[in-house]
């Protein structure tokens, strides 16, 4: 079945459930109203249904290879490319000042979730450039921002973000990249870095590295790292691709999925480059990068979910198999629709709550209550996590929805959950959004968590007369996650890390209930989005329970055997 961007289901939640009227009436974003919405969404929607979707199986099965040091990527990708940036959907939220959109990121993030689920592989190009374009909006000088927005925004140039080196993974600190004053105020950038996802393309005009490295007077460790512009082509006088500069892709990695984005080994052999922000500043300024890229792989995850729903439900409403009741095919049967039923109603929760991610952010872009920024910060792992979990477990199901041809590639089920796999590895693994979760945005002494509880406990109040049953349920869930965040605050970080995770998937099953619920009260009460509410809050929600048993344990348990004993 080919891909259908969820048009409707974008307009729904912005309408109704997310907030987003308080984006649109903001003096920022005043222009962004339903009009400019649904503008937004429907042309953003056929881009990723004509334009985008064929191109997904031609990624995974003719992806990016390296020949004589040129990345050769599927063909029809550039084509793809040239049809995104034309679009103008790469600076769709970037300042106008430099030819962008200045659009809320919120449609920003519904116009990329409808591309990811699309293609992935192409759709992960735009999205690096998009998180370099706001690392430089915050920290680049006046000069570089002249030079390099306009290229990056129309999409004549791309962007990457080096970070990973061999013995530096999710330790940024211990890297081992140096650059060297070259007496000019540019800088010879020294090095090796892995995992830099589209590091190269045959259609890329130039390609602009943002690259972690060391002074000769840093500190060790995140304190002492710098960031810097390294393009692939040094810019000539007039702005435009000049010399070759002393990089190179060494090799392209052989992947499980995601086969169209070349992730590249780069080398960096003296080349050229120009510091970013304040000296030893740079993991300010690649956060800054990092955060956006991690709501966007989260909506990464949501993406690729709605498109294994998809193919699963057509592929339910044609097999027939069984005696099955009603049309007779296995749509009808419990177990199938069971899957069916978790499957939207997971995409449709971790979709809510990455919209609300972005409307917190744009509202605090805008000026609003100090408290947005910190909604956002809070809600940012968990839209992560959750959604790249959704991501992989829906694919998952999808496949055993196929049944036995869900293993055989042909279907395309198998290619979801390869692709998507990674999502929930890469910008900060989802043990560490966890960490972050219950490290640094309980800083606040849990301010930001309690009040979204609270939030949360108003809106079941407000609506107990409608849907008693399920307002109740969601009550109480808040309720435990806010004794269970009461409990942690208590917890030294050591004991706080052990019980990380299940934290998280707990507070983002709370979330997920919430959303559905206001849908269904927008909804009125009556019809589908009621019902996949019901299904939710009272199948779904209930895996809270165990979630908070664990968190309850501390780290009890976790180092009852010793290493050899582990391993016996």
């Amino acid at each position: 079945m080919p891909y259908r961007a969820p048009v409707d289901d974008f307009r729904f939640l912005l309408s109704h459930v997310v907030g987003y009227d308080q984006v649109s009436a903001t003096d920022r974003f005043a222009e962004a109203g339903s009009e400019t919405v649904d503008a937004i969404l429907s042309e953003a929607g056929r881009l990723s249904d004509e334009v985008l979707g064929p191109l997904q199986r031609e990624g995974d099965l003719k992806g990016a290879v390296l020949e004589n040091g040129v990345v050769r990527t599927t063909p029809g990708f550039a084509e793809g490319y040239k049809a995104i940036a034309d679009g103008g959907w790469i600076g769709i939220s970037a300042d106008p000042e430099y030819g962008g959109m200045g659009l809320p990121i919120t449609l920003m993030e519904a116009v990329n979730e409808m591309m990811n689920g699309a293609c992935l592989s192409l759709s992960l190009n735009p999205l690096l450039t998009q998180g370099q374009i706001e690392a430089l909006e915050h920290h680049a000088s006046d000069e570089m921002k002249a030079l390099y927005l306009p290229k990056l925004i129309s999409g004549e140039w791309q962007g990457t973000m080096n970070l990973t080196e061999p013995q530096a993974g999710s330790d940024v600190g211990a890297l081992r990249t140096r650059a060297e004053p070259n007496g000019d105020g540019s800088f010879a950038v020294s090095g090796q870095k892995i995992f830099i996802s589209w590091g190269d393309a045959d259609f890329a005009s130039n390609v602009c590295h943002l690259v972690l490295a060391r002074l000769p007077d840093g500190a060790s460790g995140v304190k002492g790292i710098s960031l810097f512009m390294v393009p692939r082509n040094l810019p000539d006088a007039e702005g435009n691709p000049g010399e070759r500069n002393s990089l190179r892709v060494v090799s392209l990695e052989h992947k499980m999925g995601i086969h169209g984005s070349p992730t590249a080994v780069m080398e960096y052999d003296g080349a050229t480059g120009w510091l970013v922000g304040e000296p030893h500043g740079g993991m300010a300024a690649m956060f800054t990068m990092m955060n956006n890229a991690r709501l966007g792989v989260g909506i990464q995850g949501i993406g690729v979910a709605e498109a294994a729903t998809q193919a699963a439900m057509a592929y339910a409403a044609d097999r027939k198999q069984g005696r099955a009741p009603g049309s007779g095919a296995i749509i009808e049967h419990a177990d199938v629709r069971r899957m069916l039923m978790t499957m939207k109603a997971e995409t449709h929760a971790a979709r809510a709550i990455a919209l609300a991610n972005a409307v917190a952010l744009d509202l605090a872009a805008a000026g609003g209550e100090t408290h947005w920024a910190s909604r956002a910060a809070l809600l940012t792992p968990i839209s992560k996590a959750y959604g790249t979990d959704v991501g992989c477990a829906v694919a998952d199901m999808g496949i055993q929805v196929h049944g036995g041809m869900g293993f055989i590639e042909e279907t395309g089920a198998a290619q979801f959950l390869r692709d998507v796999r990674v999502t929930a590895i890469y910008e900060g693994t989802n043990g560490i959004q966890a960490l972050d979760l219950v490290g640094r945005k309980m800083a606040d002494s849990g301010e930001a968590a309690l009040t979204l509880l609270t939030e949360i406990e108003d809106a079941a109040e407000a609506n107990r007369g409608r849907f008693p049953r399920m307002t109740e349920a969601v009550w109480n869930a808040a309720e435990v996650q806010r004794e269970l965040t009461e409990a942690l605050l208590k917890m030294d970080m050591a004991e706080r890390g052990a019980v990380a995770v299940p934290y998280l998937r707990a507070f983002a099953r709370v979330v997920g209930a919430h959303f559905h619920l206001m849908t269904a009260a927008a909804e009125g009460g009556k019809g589908p989005r009621t019902g996949l509410a019901r299904f939710y809050i009272t199948r779904l929600l209930p895996e809270q329970s165990g979630l908070a048993q664990q968190v309850k344990q501390g780290a009890d348990g976790l180092f009852a055997l010793s290493n050899e004993e582990l391993m016996g």
